[in-house]
């Protein structure tokens, strides 16, 4: 340790005892005896950067003053020294500073912390001062923890924690919203914690903002990551509203109310309300009763002016619930002769001359109604004959059936003689629903001997006649309500022997079974699907399209056994959720409810089975169809079939995936294949179904894990959104979102990724895309999968599973009561129909019925021997007629 000189202090003391002789105090010799006294002593500093920082210290009286740092002392030509008399006292007063500079602290860095204290000297001893610490500031880059973005509800607490940066001196904290300070003084709803912590007490809506933590000390400024804080606010229900009018204005209906979710509106991302947005309940109205006359009196005596009266009340019944009074004179006078009468009664003359004017007009009104008749018969289209030699002769084929042993086991394969008819339909296209009633068979039992000659079956080639029978159509006024061209329709000729017609990858098809048409007539019938944009179809509140909208006609032809309609739906059906219309158009044009599922019909003219993919529509009445449901609870959902599709060349880089949503039924997938196949798109993967629920939530798609070294999407928002009403109504048939990708290289020909499809707050689907943008992909790989296999139209018994004499010989064993019940009731349980006993049982061959619905569900690859086998358990002898194997 090095300590001062001699000499040095020797100098000291002289310039000491120099200054004391030169003030007037007449203590000064006293004052050499006290101790030193700090008047200033050194404080702890920091070295910014590599600025040297000063350290000072003042003391009185005192002869010698030295800094001595970490226990050495300093060098002597390092100090600054300046000498004072204290104006008060007298006494001498020194003052020392010294420079520490960066390199002089990293000396001993790690060792112990730099510090350094003055000691001073006079003649009565010395005095040491405080240390003072010597530091290198700094702060660190990286927080120990930042705020993180949150979701939280209104009114809900939020804590922002922030723990700045390590730094010498410990760095002070403050928080910016938006870029703007954040002073808990104006604002009592905010405080921050001594842990850094930012605390909002209850969130606002203002408190949405982005919240910045900020670290700062003498040598930096640093900023923490910007949090976002999202306040958001849960909806709530609004009162419901008054109860509506009863749907009906006359007998069972239904009324309801609703309520909306603004008290208050979902913001920010806030959860929608849950629970029914509408309410429904069943009402009843008073039925309006229109009034009738009651029967004329007696008339009155002839008056003096030749006439009398009679007279009638509007009371049978008297109008009431609004209904219409009756329309028509209440009195009747007429002329009349009598005593009291004045006029004197008419000549022969007179009474010659009315009778002849009566007679021409009779004449007249023949001759307008014979005139009427023939211009009747030459503008009646479809009501006249059909029946000409170009439909008799053109592309039939000769069936020649030979009669099949008794002791046959194969019955199954046994085809029936068959004669031909030329007669034809004539009668109303659109017969009134109150008309007459169902037409009955005029000749004798089916199964009576046939004819031991040969017989020939006529059927039409739809290829060959599609130009004549557009001609014949063409003709016809419905037929500017039917689609230009034969690509959705299929078409044929059929007489009492029945038939089908099939539009083929569309699940929809027509059973005429045999005898719906009566025998001597032969009916020209077609079967046609409507695009959605074609047809008018009103809906109303929550009301859906289900199904697609068919045509069979010609319009309003009554049958004589109900045709069975198939036809593809879009439902997950549950008496629950959903209220299922059957709707047809009438005449005039507008859509009426003719069928509700589920309730008891309130015609014989139609019924439904309704599968889980399917359904089958018996109706006596051929016209234009449609299945509407309304949804009676937020659970309710409809199948939504999701395709995926992708160009099958890329010349550009970018490169479109489209992802369309349909109604999950064959004809809409087999129209968006037959689009797609004119864009020149392919499809990607194997459609997937995703249950829509009615939850007014809207439907979003997004694109994921894509390689961002090969691809890049030029989407701006992290999701496409699809609106709920444009889905749930089913009239827009082709909804589709498109994603655009772009190719970082021409060369890149291979691209994965993940798409998400989902209902907000519902289910979801993800398609794996992983596919080579060079290689091409066919389309009959992917073709709708359908059993409708051969021609459009099947006539006779090659329509049927169910050979003709043996379908026969089933109805007339199973009609008629068996005893245990061995009739058609058990053939039904059997085949999982008893279900539909009341509607079976309205018909006049109940198991016709039966046996056609099984048709209509089977063919073309229905399974016989399992039907074989539901018959031979009714436990009747007939059922041994069938093989075990299949036709």
């Amino acid at each position: 340790m090095t300590f001062p000189s001699r000499r040095h202090r020797t100098r000291g003391r002289s310039c000491g005892a120099q200054q004391s002789a030169t003030v007037a105090n007449p203590v000064s010799g006293a004052s050499l005896d006290l101790l030193p006294h700090f008047q200033l002593e050194p404080e702890d500093v920091y070295i910014v950067k590599n600025k040297a920082v000063s350290l000072a210290c003042r003391a009185t009286p005192a002869t010698q003053i030295y800094f001595k740092c970490n226990g050495e002392w300093v060098h002597q030509g390092d100090h600054i020294t300046q000498h004072s008399t204290d104006r008060s006292t007298g006494l001498p007063v020194m003052e020392v500073r010294i420079e520490v500079t960066r390199q002089q602290v990293e000396k001993i860095f790690g060792l112990e912390e730099y510090w350094c204290q003055c000691v001073a000297w006079s003649s009565s001893g010395t005095t040491k001062s405080q240390k003072a610490f010597v530091r290198i500031a700094y702060l660190r880059k990286n927080f120990e923890q930042e705020p993180t973005a949150r979701e939280v509800s209104i009114e809900q607490g939020i804590v922002l924690p922030c723990r700045p940066p390590e730094g010498i001196p410990p760095a002070e904290v403050e928080w910016l919203r938006n870029e703007e300070l954040v002073d808990p003084a104006l604002d009592a709803n905010v405080y921050v914690t001594p842990e850094h912590s930012l605390v909002l007490r209850q969130a606002r809506l203002a408190d949405t903002a982005n919240y910045t933590c900020v670290a700062k000390n003498i040598v930096a400024r640093r900023r923490s990551a910007s949090a976002a804080i999202t306040v958001y606010v849960n909806g709530g229900w609004s009162t419901w509203t008054q109860w509506s009018g009863c749907s009906t204005s006359c007998g069972r209906g239904w009324q309801k109310r609703s309520r909306t979710c603004t008290n208050p509106t979902p913001l920010n991302g806030g959860a929608f309300c849950e629970g029914q947005n509408v309410q429904k309940t069943a009402c009843t109205t008073l039925c309006p009763v229109d009034g009738a006359w009651s029967e004329w009196s007696k008339w009155s005596v002839c008056g003096a002016e030749c006439t009398h009266w009679r007279s009638r009340e509007c009371s049978e019944p008297a109008p009431r619930n609004g209904g219409r009074d009756c329309h028509g004179p209440e009195l009747d006078t007429r002329n009349c002769t009598s005593e009291l009468c004045s006029r004197a009664a008419p000549g022969a003359e007179d009474v010659a001359l009315y009778v002849g004017l009566v007679a021409v007009a009779v004449c007249l009104v023949l001759l307008l109604l014979v005139g009427v008749l023939v211009y009747c018969r030459k503008k009646g289209g479809l009501d006249a004959d059909v029946a000409d030699s170009s439909i008799l002769t053109a592309g039939f084929q000769p069936v020649s059936i030979k009669p099949s042993k008794a002791d046959n086991p194969n019955l199954l394969t046994i085809q029936p003689d068959l004669s031909t008819t030329t007669m034809t339909y004539q009668g109303s296209l659109c017969p009134r629903q109150d008309g007459p009633a169902k037409l009955q068979l005029p000749n004798g039992h089916l199964l009576s001997p046939l004819g031991a000659g040969r017989h020939t079956l006529h059927h039409s080639s739809p290829a060959a006649e599609g130009a004549d029978f557009m001609a014949r159509l063409s003709t016809q006024s419905y037929f500017r309500s039917l689609p230009r061209g034969t690509t959705n329709m299929a078409y044929g000729t059929f007489n009492f022997l029945g038939g089908r017609l099939m539009i083929p990858n569309t699940g929809i098809s027509l059973l005429i079974p045999p005898d719906a048409i009566p025998r001597g007539k032969i009916y020209e019938v077609y079967l046609t699907l409507h695009k959605q944009e074609e047809v008018r179809l009103p809906l109303a509140g929550c009301q859906t399209l289900l199904s697609p909208i068919v045509s069979c006609g010609p319009p309003g032809v009554l049958l004589t056994r109900p045709a069975i309609l198939a036809m593809g739906h879009c439902v997950e059906a549950s008496a629950e959720n959903w209220s299922i219309r059957l709707k047809k158009q009438s005449c005039e044009g507008t859509w009426e409810d003719v069928l509700q599922l589920g309730a008891e019909p309130c015609t014989e003219l139609y019924y439904c089975q309704l599968e889980a993919q399917a359904c089958y529509i018996f109706t006596e009445q051929l016209g234009r169809f449609a299945l509407v449901g309304e949804s009676l609870s937020m659970a309710a959902s409809k199948r939504l079939k999701l395709v995926l599709f992708a160009p099958a060349a890329c010349p550009s880089l970018e490169y479109n995936i489209r992802v369309y949503c349909l109604s999950d039924t064959q004809d809409v997938l087999k129209e968006v294949i037959q689009l797609e196949k004119q864009l020149g798109g392919q499809l990607i993967g194997a459609p997937r179904v995703l249950h829509f629920k009615d939850s007014y939530h809207n439907l979003r798609l997004s694109i994921h894990d894509m390689p961002s070294s090969l691809w890049k999407s030029k989407l701006l928002a992290s999701y496409q959104e699809i609106p709920f009403y444009h889905i749930w109504s089913g009239l827009q048939p082709f909804l589709h979102c498109t994603f655009t990708l772009e190719r970082l290289s021409p060369s890149t020909c291979e691209l994965a990724c993940k798409i998400w499809v989902w209902q907000v707050e519902g289910d979801g689907q993800s398609f794996t895309v992983n596919f080579n943008i060079a290689k091409d992909t066919r389309f009959s790989d992917w073709l709708v999968p359908d059993s409708e296999v051969g021609a459009p139209a099947l006539v006779g018994p090659s329509a049927f599973k169910i050979p003709f004499l043996i379908r026969q010989k089933i109805i007339s064993s199973l009609d008629p009561p068996g005893t245990r019940g061995a009739d058609w009731r058990t053939l039904a349980q059997k085949l999982n129909l008893d279900s539909h006993l009341s509607f079976f049982a309205s018909k006049p061959s109940p198991t016709a019925m039966i046996l056609n619905l099984w048709e209509a569900r089977h063919f073309p690859n229905g399974n016989l021997s399992q039907l074989a086998a539901a018959v031979a358990e009714v436990g009747k002898q007939d059922g041994a007629l069938f093989s075990e194997a299949e036709c």
